[in-house]
Order: C-alpha cells, then structure tokens, then sequence
C-alpha cells in the first residue's frame, strides 16, 4: 500500500522568517519519507548543503534553513485513505478553465498543455505562421498564492497606487454608474467614486485572486492611514465570493475616466490593462510599466521585443498575456532576436508609414471619384484628424470602416479596387503606436549599436529600457548598466567602472526624447514622459529602472526599493524634451532633489552590494565610496545642465 503524506511546507517556512520558500522543507521532507538515504545521515548532508549554498548570503539565512529542516520531520503528518476505490464517497473536481465558447486554439493546443498531454497535439492544430491569439494567460487561474489582498472598502482612499504597482494587473479598480450595479453579488462592495463627475459614480477596487502571485506590493504600497488591503487566505476569498465579484467585475463597462484625467497616475489605472496575469516573478519591477504603456496606447501598440525576460513572460507559449479591449483591440507584439530588436521595431515603422502613406492617397483618389455624401464626410474626418490618435480620431475611423462594405457593394469597377485597397488598410487610419522594448542587456550592450542607429534615423520610434542593470533572464550577468561596486556573474568581485550613461551619450543628438524615470519615486513622472514620448513626433527612450530579483533585497517592496533609489541619489530622473528648444527653453528638465537618504543604507539593502563587504571586504569599503563618489558627481553634473539656458 502507497504511504502517502501531508506537511505544511509554508507553515514552516513563514515560521522560520523564510515567507514562502518552501524548497528546503519539501527537500527535508522528501529524504525522510524515502529512505534512500539514513535519515540522520541524509539531515547531515543538506545541512551541509545548505551552508555551502547560502553562506554568502549571510549567516541568518542559514540559520533560518537549518531551522526549517529541524521543523520538516516533526510536521509530516501521514493521510489516511480507503483500502479500495469502492469506499471513496467524493471526489475533487477539477474547475473548468477552457469555457464551452472557447476557440479550436483554446480547446485543441491551450487545454491540452494545461493538462500536460502537449506531445497528443498534431502538427496540423498547431499555428501555421508562428502567429498566435493574444488575452489567452487568463485562462490558466494559476491560484499559486497561499494569501492574496482583501480590500477593506472603509478605509480606502481611492488613490489607485495599489492597482499602478501590482506587476500582474490583478488589482484594478473601476468607476460604475449606478444602473450597472442592479444585478451586482452580494458580495461585490462598492463606494461612492470621489472623483468630479456628474454621473454619481461608484468605485471599486477588485482582486483577481487566482491570477494573484502574492507579492504584497498593493498592501505595502497603500498610503490610507489605516491599511486598506490586508492578506487573507485564497480559500477563504474564493469562499467568500470573490470569483463572482471578479466575473461581474470584468462585465462591467471599462475606461470610465470621469474626474480623472489620463495624465494623472490615478486616471491610468481607471484604464483596462492589456497586459495581464504574466508569468513574471512575484514583485518584478518591469511589467508595471509595460502595463502601463498598455493602459495609455494599447489599442495602438506595435511592439518589438528583444529577447530576456520581456520575451519569456510576454510571448511564451501558448498564453499570452497581452489581451484585447471589448472592442477587440490590443497590442500587437513579435520577437524577433536579441541584438536586432530596435531594427526589427523601426522596420514595423518603416511598413506602417508606407501603408499610412498608400491609405491615404488612396482615399483622395476615391474622394475625386466620388462617393456618398455620408462616406464622404466621414472621409474629411479622418482626413482633417490624420496626425490625431485621441478618441475623436478613433471613432471618425470607426465611422469610415462601417461604411466601407457598404460602398463596396455599390461600386462600379472604376472604383471597385479604391475601395478593396482601403478595406484592406483601414486599420492605419489611425496611427499606430510603435515600441521597441527591452532589457539593459539589449539597450547598453548587444542591441545598441541597432539602437543607436534607429534613434539616429529620426523616425517615430519609441523605445522602452527595463533596466535592471544586469542580464537577468540569464542568471544576473553584468551589463555596462551594471554600476560600480555592484556584484554580478562576471564582476563577482564588484565591477570597477561606472555606469553606461545612455541617456546622456543620446541626448547628444539633441532631436531625440528622453526620459530617465523610477516608478515608486514618481509615479506621475513616469505617466508624464510615456505621454510626452508618446506624443513626440520622433524617435524617444524612456529608460525605467526596474529592480529585480537578481539584486537581492524584499520584493514586496519593490515599488519602495525605486523611490529609496531616487531618495538616496542612486537613480536620477529627468525628461530631456527637445520641443522645448523650440520655446527657447532648456530641452532638460531635472526631476531629482538632492539627496535625503543615505546610499550607504541603500546599498546595503542589497544582497547584490552587501556580499562584496562579505566576500571581498579588503576593496569593499573602497569601492562603496567610489560608487557613491560617481553617482554624487552625476547629480551635481545633471543639475547644472539643468541650469543651462
């Protein structure tokens, strides 16, 4: 008979201060139960294991995973269970994840892997092009969370910080005209929106609690005097409604901005996400910001995405977390290789210019044909908001596409092709937003000679740079991002030159838009240059700094590890916008304040800087003083670019 056991690993593991790394208790566990070595001997060895692996990370990590193996034999508790299948009275029923409505892709490629019989899939299911659907990483309902955040409506202050950092968008909040909620839960809470709106608007906050990775982010990030989100047990959300109110939640109409203009951080985030429920690491600093850009342009976007950790949670097979609105637009996103990804998104510019330009001169030939007066006042519309991209243009396109088909019908032959070629263009009515994203490791090292030369081109190219300051899809390499003392693979003895500034070697051009942003230091900065890069009719790059799991520090601070990187004068921020040249007014405008924490404390939050002390404590403490040395000088040199005139 099968000897089966039960043990709460992260029970232990949050005992023993290690939150939810449960590896080394399930390891404990699975050497006791085996036998495959003597219990004692086997204990012996991964406590030996454990020193050797973790020693450099300080001896309270060690101690902690001693601890934790202690506790591993104690707590294994043995199931008991029916001798035969006859005497079993229930069992676990699996929820539906694939709906009946789904596509052949959902049913015959998503539903097969999920259910790990990948290998039973033919050839002939698979995509012919390569090309997949997107808003597909909703189905997976992972559920890998053991707490998620429960909102206490009472002490909620509607500010949306928490929906602008959670990595995953499983917290967003809504504004609801009263009507709509008729057939709401029980369950679903709401409060009076306190946005300036002449709707009496409601407002919600709604966790996805299935989608949720449990960073804590949202909880550590909430600014009401009395937390607004705290953790509960999943079940005890799931029992408690919260899969209907998420489902009524989705229903409900999007985009309701009311009071909340798009240029503030707290109008964003009233914005759908299309970006969603990725397979980043719990607290990844990148993914806000992608999602984002999403909440801003999505409908339009085109992106370009060098390889690294962008590529592997943003287009890994099957799921896809880029997904549509209800009016069934979204990004549209390709990875091409790593060192030629600003080519391949200055390609796609090149191609959507080309077929702007056909579009365009086709509907003036159609014009001088003539066609129906509704059709040709739809037509001047669009013509008269070509460089727009804002709603009204949106819509003119929108009225232009509904009375193509019908005008086809009518054509005679002379004007029968016009109107096939504009069918088949009339998604470039309006322009597309064109983003090369990527990873430090792309941006400063093996893509930027690409980069440089599509910045240099003078094209409306925007680039995004996640910068973790490593390669850190690889294992934590360093890059020229990488800065001075820090440790990484290959500079294990912390690296001895500064920082690539590529912001500055950029801005030499002096046609380019350039903005230097930290999220959880400014968040309406961060909002300000997407708009302003966005908008600049011209190559841009937004360079985010994005702290990650490589750098060693508690991800469910990662929005604070950004702002303490500004307030220590690590990071500096700044938006370099050459139309203020124009004005007669300094294009570089110095975001940064003087510092008021020290960088000392903020390097030494870092595993990434504190094991040098550690491991090479004989150039440490010279090295630390080089690095703040460098980054004090490029503070005092930014500011008195700032003060040019």
């Amino acid at each position: 008979k099968i000897k089966f056991y039960n043990i709460n690993a992260l029970k232990i593991a949050t005992e023993v201060g290690l939150g939810n790394r449960i590896s080394t208790v399930m390891q404990a566990a699975f050497f006791k139960i085996s036998g495959i070595l003597e219990e004692t001997k086997a204990i012996k060895l991964i406590k030996e294991a454990i020193k050797k692996t973790f020693e450099k990370k300080g001896e309270n990590i060690v101690k902690m995973n001693w601890q934790a193996v202690d506790k591993a034999s104690a707590e294994l508790k043995p199931v008991e269970y029916p001798d035969t299948i006859d005497k079993i009275e229930q069992s676990f029923k699996p929820p539906q994840l694939i709906p009946d409505h789904a596509t052949d892709f959902e049913k015959n490629i998503i539903k097969k892997m999920m259910q790990l019989n990948g290998d039973d899939i033919p050839v002939s299911d698979m995509p012919l092009d390569g090309s997949i659907p997107t808003g597909t990483s909703k189905l997976e309902k992972r559920g890998i969370a053991p707490l998620v955040p429960h909102w206490i409506s009472d002490n909620c202050i509607q500010c949306n910080v928490c929906s602008l950092v959670c990595p995953h968008a499983a917290i967003r909040a809504k504004q609801i005209e009263p009507k709509n909620l008729k057939a709401a839960p029980p369950s679903f809470t709401t409060l009076k929106s306190k946005t300036k709106n002449d709707r009496d608007l409601e407002f919600k906050v709604q966790v996805y609690v299935e989608d949720c990775t449990g960073c804590g982010n949202c909880l550590n990030a909430c600014i009401s005097k009395d937390k607004a989100l705290v953790f509960k047990p999943i079940q005890e959300e799931r029992d408690a409604g919260e899969r209907d109110n998420e489902m009524f939640f989705e229903s409900l109409p999007d985009n309701i901005i009311d009071g909340a203009p798009i240029t503030s951080y707290k109008g964003t985030q009233f914005r759908t996400p299309l970006f969603e429920f990725s397979g980043a690491c719990a607290g990844c600093g990148e993914t806000p910001y992608v999602k984002l850009a999403t909440q801003l342009f999505g409908e339009r976007m085109v992106i370009a995405n060098a390889t690294g950790c962008t590529s592997i949670y943003g287009g890994t097979f099957p799921t896809i977390p880029y997904t549509k609105s209800k009016r069934g637009k979204g990004p549209v996103w390709a990875n091409s290789l790593f060192e030629d990804n600003a080519e391949y998104g200055f390609g796609m510019r090149l191609a959507i210019d080309a077929n702007r330009k056909q579009l365009k001169w086709n509907i003036k030939r159609l014009l001088q044909s003539g066609v129906s007066a509704e059709l040709k006042s739809a037509f001047d519309k669009s013509l008269e908001l070509w460089k727009n991209t804002e709603e009204e243009a949106q819509e003119a396109a929108q009225k232009v596409k509904d009375l193509l088909p019908g005008s086809l019908k009518s054509a005679d032959e002379k004007t029968r092709p016009i109107i096939k070629k504009i069918i088949e263009l009339k998604d470039h009515i309006v322009d597309r937003s064109v983003w090369c994203l990527g990873g430090d490791g792309w941006a400063y090292d093996i893509g930027y000679g690409g980069l440089d030369h599509v910045l240099a081109a003078n094209r409306n190219v925007n680039i995004l740079v996640l910068d973790t300051e490593v390669y850190s899809n690889t294992g934590g390499q360093a890059s020229k991002a990488t800065p001075l003392a820090c440790t990484a693979k290959f500079a294990a003895a912390g690296k001895r030159t500064g920082k690539k500034d590529l912001g500055l070697m950029c801005m030499s051009y002096g046609y380019i838009y350039i903005a230097q942003v930290s999220l959880g230091a400014n968040y309406n900065q961060v909002v300000k240059a997407f708009l302003e890069a966005e908008a600049y009719e011209g190559p841009s790059m937004i360079i985010a700094y994005a702290p990650c799991i490589a750098h060693g520090f508690d991800m469910s601070k990662t929005y604070l590890e950004e702002k303490n990187a500004v307030e220590s004068g690590y990071w500096h921020l700044y938006r370099f916008n050459p139309e203020l040249k124009k004005q007669g007014k300094n294009p570089f405008i110095y975001e940064t304040k003087d510092p008021k924490m020290d960088m000392m404390d903020f390097l030494m939050n870092e595993l990434r800087y504190n094991i040098l002390k550690r491991q090479f404590p004989e150039v440490a403490d010279k090295l630390y003083e080089q690095a703040i040395e460098f980054k004090k000088n490029k503070h005092n040199y930014y500011k008195k670019l700032s003060e040019l005139k």
